[in-house]
């Protein structure tokens, strides 16, 4: 493993509130079929209300941990960007949920079937869910805005992100089977997304991915078509995991339009 990965697991997010080291942390809670390896860890607001739910964020893990803990050496909940994530969006009043995986969509689909149905042991709100993804989690978390029965799912934030192949084109399908992340809405468009759930699309101006900027302007230019509730941000001068990698004022200016984007949707 080379110095330079086992750097990447480590980076954290570039911007920091206060409250960030005094969130509590609920780790390696079981919530798939026993034996199955799946587990999360819960971070709460430092001083959360009592007897009050707290609306809840899942980290969308969309490659499954072997592949993940082969190339970094850790699973995705330990990564350096999940763990700071986390512990960035408790800090801002929310609970957060950092998962390990074995298959990514039946796991995502087994968490929010645990949430609803352990909400209060939780301490967590299962009615009012947000999901943030980056890369190529993303098109793991479009797939449950496909989805009946998903009510609980209030908004996204999709940051730098794969999307969805437009007819005649292959450039999401073909990162997919490159680099090992699940496609379940692969064959889908942006009609078929639940109409009433804002997403938070953060773009980065200076994407070295094949095809991922190609993709993600024609998901936008889409969604803009129908009408659904769709807040851009373009970072120009920000490179893939700009949140992580470009310690500047531009990228922690998107980061806190990000938390303000979820503090609004899940705290109102």
């Amino acid at each position: 493993m080379t110095e330079e990965i086992v750097d990447i697991a480590r980076k954290k997010v570039v911007y920091e509130m206060p409250g960030m080291d005094d969130v509590t942390v609920r780790k390696d809670h079981e919530f798939g079929a026993a034996g199955s390896g799946s587990s999360m860890d819960v971070y709460y607001p430092s001083r959360p209300e009592d007897g009050v739910l707290t609306p809840v964020v899942i980290i969308v893990a969309g490659y499954p941990d072997a592949g993940v803990a082969r190339v970094f050496g850790r699973s995705f909940k330990e990564m350096g960007s999940s763990v700071s994530w986390a512990k960035l969006i408790a800090a801002s009043g929310l609970a957060a949920i950092t998962y390990s995986n074995v298959e990514p969509e039946a796991d995502l689909d087994a968490l929010l079937a645990h949430l609803r149905r352990n909400a209060e042991n939780l301490g967590v709100d299962g009615n009012t869910i947000g999901l943030w993804a980056s890369s190529g989690n993303v098109p793991l978390a479009l797939s449950p805005l496909m989805q009946g029965g998903t009510e609980c799912l209030k908004c996204a934030v999709l940051c730098y992100g794969y999307t969805l192949d437009v007819p005649g084109a292959h450039g999401v399908a073909e990162a997919a089977a490159k680099f090992g992340f699940a496609n379940p809405a692969a064959g889908k468009s942006v009609t078929d997304l639940r109409r009433d759930v804002p997403l938070f699309l953060a773009r980065a101006g200076q994407d070295q991915f094949p095809h991922l900027n190609e993709m993600l302007d024609r998901f936008v230019a889409g969604a803009l078509t129908c009408n659904l509730p769709v807040t851009l941000v373009n970072h120009p001068q920000g490179p893939h995991a700009f949140d992580l990698l470009q310690n500047t004022e531009p990228s922690r200016e998107v980061i806190r339009q990000i938390l303000a984007f979820l503090r609004f949707h899940l705290l109102q």
